[in-house]
């Protein structure tokens, strides 16, 4: 009889990758980040344990929007006082913010409970080349595609 591999604390190994985000769609790249946070890439994936690797991404302000996104698409936020929605385009937040701009597209791709918080954590976005992550030895990923 054959047991089904639940992955623990004790046998995981986390890896750091380093994606550039240059010339990236934001979709493309959001969906394959996402799946690295989450661990779907190793054969140990289990789905209620947070078995996913560190992910740093660099260059976030030369990601790309295909078609009309940069005038059309719409975040909103608000504020909690009355009549207090702001909302701004896709091209003003890749101006202003473009770490936010990554973050928010791959926060959409994880769970929203807990464990999506968690493996959140281990997403690091750069608006240079460079990052502080040296030590940690990361590797070059390539995106598929």
């Amino acid at each position: 009889m054959r047991q089904t591999f639940m992955a623990n604390e004790s046998n995981i190994e986390r890896k750091w990758y380093v994606i550039d985000a240059e010339g990236q769609t934001l979709g493309r790249l959001s969906t394959e980040v996402a799946s690295i946070l989450r661990g779907k890439h190793k054969p140990t994936y289990t789905p209620h344990v947070d078995t996913g690797d560190y992910v740093i991404i660099i260059n976030a302000g030369k990601v790309e929007l295909t078609g009309n996104k940069l005038s059309q698409k719409v975040y909103y936020r608000h504020t909690g006082h009355p009549g207090g929605i702001k909302e701004v385009t896709a091209g003003e937040l890749r101006e202003t913010y473009p770490v936010r701009l990554i973050e928010k597209s791959v926060k959409g791709m994880l769970p929203k409970n807990s464990l999506g918080d968690k493996q959140l954590s281990k997403l690091f976005v750069y608006e240079a080349d460079t990052h502080p992550h040296a030590a940690q030895q990361p590797e070059n990923y390539e995106l598929r595609g």
